[in-house]
């Protein structure tokens, strides 16, 4: 029976290219790819400013400004979360196909027959490097970003979910993309996903 169905979530750290590895499998499978223009899609259907949204996408909830009763909470951070997880989930439940960055689907998406979870990671000074060749940063600038940004995506997973950001063990397929290279880095999520699913049939 032909696989109809075909859902790639990818971590990635800060700098290693998983976003640029994303728009290839995505364009490989003939996917839409899911980012920040989930945000968009979520504000258009709710009537909401998506600059709103987009002010608290991919951070945990700020402890000491926000509570919580009877199940309801009034941080604006966990309030986007879920508003993303349930439009994910909703996605999935449709029978669509797709290719997300981030947003813990590896996690919201658990035991999911279409998935398939993969993390991109790479080597400090190479991340570095492009860091500071997309944004125009010096050496010092880039770390810093760097550190920040995947400080605040380690705790936003891990605040969501029972499981550790980039932890091999939570996901099917980690690459160290600096060592081969982003093309090749996607060749080989390709390759994986097709032996994954050798009926596979959306195109």
């Amino acid at each position: 029976m032909a696989q109809e169905q075909l859902i790639v979530s990818i971590g990635r750290e800060f700098g290693s290219g998983g976003h640029l590895i994303a728009e290839m499998v995505a364009e490989r499978f003939h996917l839409p790819l899911l980012d920040y223009n989930l945000l968009q899609e979520i504000a258009a259907g709710k009537n909401i400013d998506v600059s709103h949204l987009k002010k608290y996408d991919e951070l945990p909830r700020r402890h000491f400004f926000h509570r919580s009763v009877k199940g309801h909470t009034s941080s604006p951070e966990v309030n986007i979360a879920q508003m993303q997880f349930d439009f994910i989930r909703e996605k999935a439940a449709k029978g669509d196909s797709f290719v997300i960055v981030g947003r813990c689907a590896e996690h919201v998406l658990k035991g999911h027959d279409a998935l398939v979870s993969l993390f991109i990671n790479g080597d400090h000074d190479k991340k570095r490097e492009r860091i500071m060749k997309l944004y125009n940063l010096n050496f010092e600038d880039a770390e810093a970003l760097m550190q920040t940004t995947n400080r605040k995506r380690k705790n936003y997973h891990n605040f969501f979910c029972d499981t550790k950001w980039g932890d091999s063990r939570n996901y099917e397929l980690c690459i160290n993309a600096s060592r081969i290279g982003y093309e090749e880095t996607a060749d080989i999520c390709e390759t994986y996903i097709r032996h994954r699913f050798p009926d596979l049939d959306i195109e």
